[in-house]
């Protein structure tokens, strides 16, 4: 193996620049060339390719977003804009792909590994929904974030003995949500993983309210419900006032926690070496903060579940 590539798909996510750093050293360590592939899988089917080196990728560790920028394509879905991208790694004389992103990231690594390229998968998504890996790159980043702001309305809700919603990111998974919940002593916690209670919701509200605690705190997550949905479902229900707050986009930016730093150097680095040992069709993940190989299809065949543990916490300390 000579020269090995990197790209970014899917949405950013804190610590993306670590891993890029870390892939490109660590070839550069072994004698290799880097490549990097601008635009995730798009830009791989246009060939935008730049060479990478020691000062192309100094001073991005604690960076947010990604240099290599990252798009969605559906031209990658077709066959042929699958055999464009392949013909574009094979006359550039690239021997290996790392991949940085989430499952559906994932699902376009495996196609090129099912033609006979050699790939592996690095998880960088904020959602941490990807089986395989106890931490995805950009989730411990993205749970601070919302929790600096969480904390943040908790002093005013104290202040105004007020109900707040807050809506964090997690279109088909929890865990943001249910760590924040955790950190931030909220009362409840609403995730697309579990079937929701209006009653009990309104019975866990009223029974606060009737102790003397005068403001509480709900987070929900954006696949279960919107925090406009059920600010006026507890209008319309139980005539509960709520103020909601959106936290959005802004949980997908920013520096990296030291966590996420290293999270993404170890499994960028981990990923070259993966490739030099003949691995492909894989995926890195850590699993009791030991990193791990595993098919790229079990991160989207397997479902990765919420803490139980975590969960009753929520409900025991909410009292």
């Amino acid at each position: 193996m000579k020269r090995v590539a990197v790209l970014t798909s899917g949405g950013d996510a804190p610590g993306m620049n670590a891993a890029i750093r870390a892939v490109v050293r660590t070839a550069i360590y072994h004698r290799l060339e880097a490549i990097g592939v601008m635009r995730g899988f798009e830009g791989l089917i246009d060939g935008e390719f730049a060479p990478l080196n020691r000062s192309s990728v100094g001073g991005i560790i604690h960076r947010g977003g990604t240099i290599l920028k990252t798009a969605r394509s559906e031209r990658f879905k077709t066959e042929d804009g699958l055999n464009r991208a392949l013909y574009q790694l094979k006359n550039s004389g690239i021997d290996g792909l790392v991949v940085i992103g989430g499952d559906g990231s994932f699902r376009g690594a495996q196609n090129l590994h099912l033609k006979g390229f050699p790939v592996i998968g690095v998880p960088g998504t904020i959602d941490n929904d990807v089986a395989g890996t106890d931490e995805t790159i950009g989730f411990d980043t993205a749970v601070n974030t919302a929790l600096e702001a969480v904390k943040k309305l908790r002093d005013t809700a104290s202040s105004h003995d007020r109900l707040f919603i807050v809506e964090v990111m997690g279109r088909e998974a929890g865990f943001i949500a249910l760590e924040v919940a955790v950190a931030s002593g909220a009362e409840y916690v609403v995730v697309p993983e579990l079937s929701f209670s209006l009653g009990r919701l309104c019975d866990k509200l009223h029974d606060t309210r009737s102790r003397g605690k005068t403001h509480s705190l709900i987070i929900v997550a954006e696949g279960a419900m919107s925090a406009a949905d059920l600010k006026n479902k507890l209008q319309d229900t139980a005539g509960y006032d709520a103020r909601i707050t959106v936290l959005g986009y802004i949980q997908r930016g920013g520096s990296p926690t030291s966590f996420d730093a290293i999270l993404a150097s170890r499994m960028g680095s981990f990923a070259v070496e993966s490739l030099l040992e003949g691995h492909k069709g894989m995926m890195i993940g850590t699993v009791a903060h030991q990193m791990t190989l595993s098919p790229l299809s079990a991160s989207w065949q397997t479902r990765k579940i919420l803490s139980p543990e975590k969960l009753e916490l929520v409900e025991k300390l909410s009292i």
